[in-house]
């Protein structure tokens, strides 16, 4: 349940303690079983996932909400976290934001750990300048390849893929209003494709979207900035295929919706947050033939994959005159990825940080 606390010295805004009744469980702090873990973050995408996952695995999760300088200390002085964690970019890493973390958090001595989520695109750009600054005890990272660069840096360091919550991203019946043959949930990011045009996200969104728009196939979007790919994309998007930014919890809807769902990798060698997430809510996932797909999952059991824009043309109207197979195959990978739940993670992160002799 979600129980309010009154503080008096908090600060503004308030913040909420996500809690199992514990009352008949010994909390034995950094040592055993139960930990209090805080969590500074105020993002709903953040805090829907990894949180839950804690609070799933028996330990008490409070999440800080937007921070100031002045509620930070008032937080961790009256909760007395065993655990406080950061994860991903958003309002709670930038600015000023960063010099109340370093001298109200790091100087505790509390256990205080940073996921990287966004690596590797954004290591050098984001990552690095945030952890150089604040200075966490311990790194996780999507990206395995960079676990050896923070050691050399001097953060220990390992890897934590992304995961879903049942919860958030569960299977229900189809909705009129997110009923589709193939669909796509996600941003844009024009900008950062210019930016960076070796990012695989480009090669991903030309073999699974732009042959099937050629071909003539309806693609439905959900996500920011779509009206401004028609470029990279090489062909026009009818505004009507686009619908514009679905909440983050709201996505499980398209995925139970749409017979087919396209999911675009942004890296060879791991996979995005939404690959777990659509088939955590069993939807039948067609994507980019990556080394990281076909490492964790069975192309034609768990998911469909493909490598050329021909086989992605190829896949979809197989799947979509074969709904027996996609049935079947929707089934089979929601089973299948019901081992990397966000309570998985949290247990490897608590049972790592024990290991590694950080708790």
């Amino acid at each position: 349940m979600i129980t309010r606390r009154n503080k008096k010295n908090a600060g503004d805004p308030a913040f909420f303690l996500l809690r199992l009744n514990t009352d008949s469980i010994e909390r034995v702090g950094g040592g055993g079983q139960l930990l209090r873990v805080l969590f500074l973050e105020s993002h709903s995408m953040w805090l829907d996932g990894l949180p839950n996952g804690f609070r799933d695995a028996g330990h008490e999760v409070l999440v800080s909400g937007s921070l100031t300088e002045k509620n930070i200390p008032a937080i961790i002085s009256e909760y007395s976290p065993d655990l406080i964690i950061m994860l991903g970019w958003t309002e709670e890493h930038v600015g000023i934001k960063r010099k109340w973390i370093r001298e109200h958090v790091t100087t505790t001595g509390i256990p205080f750990v940073y996921w990287a989520t966004e690596d590797p695109i954004h290591t050098n750009v984001l990552t690095v300048p945030f952890i150089k600054q604040v200075r966490p005890r311990f790194v996780f990272t999507v990206s395995k390849e960079m676990v050896p660069y923070y050691e050399s840096l001097g953060f220990p360091s390992a890897h934590l893929d992304f995961g879903y919550h049942p919860c958030i991203h569960k299977r229900e019946e189809k909705l009129d209003g997110y009923a589709c043959s193939i669909a796509v949930v996600a941003n844009a990011y024009p900008g950062v494709i210019k930016v960076y045009p070796q990012f695989y996200r480009l090669q991903s969104l030309r073999t699974l979207i732009s042959p099937l728009l050629k071909a003539g196939y309806r693609v439905d979007f959900w996500g920011s900035r779509w009206t401004e790919m028609e470029e990279i994309l090489g062909c026009r998007l009818p505004r009507e295929y686009v619908h514009g930014y679905l909440p983050y919890p709201e996505a499980y809807k398209v995925y139970n919706s749409a017979d087919i769902v396209l999911g675009l990798q942004n890296t060879t060698s791991q996979v995005t947050m939404r690959t777990y997430e659509i088939l955590g809510s069993g939807g039948f996932l067609l994507t980019s033939n990556t080394p990281a797909v076909t490492d964790l999952f069975e192309p034609g059991q768990h998911l469909a994959v493909a490598a050329t824009p021909e086989e992605t043309v190829e896949t979809v109207q197989y799947y979509l005159d074969h709904p027996e197979e996609r049935e079947k195959t929707r089934r089979q990978g929601q089973t299948a990825v019901a081992c990397h739940s966000y309570k998985h993670r949290a247990e490897s992160i608590v049972h790592l940080l024990r290991q590694r002799k950080i708790l």
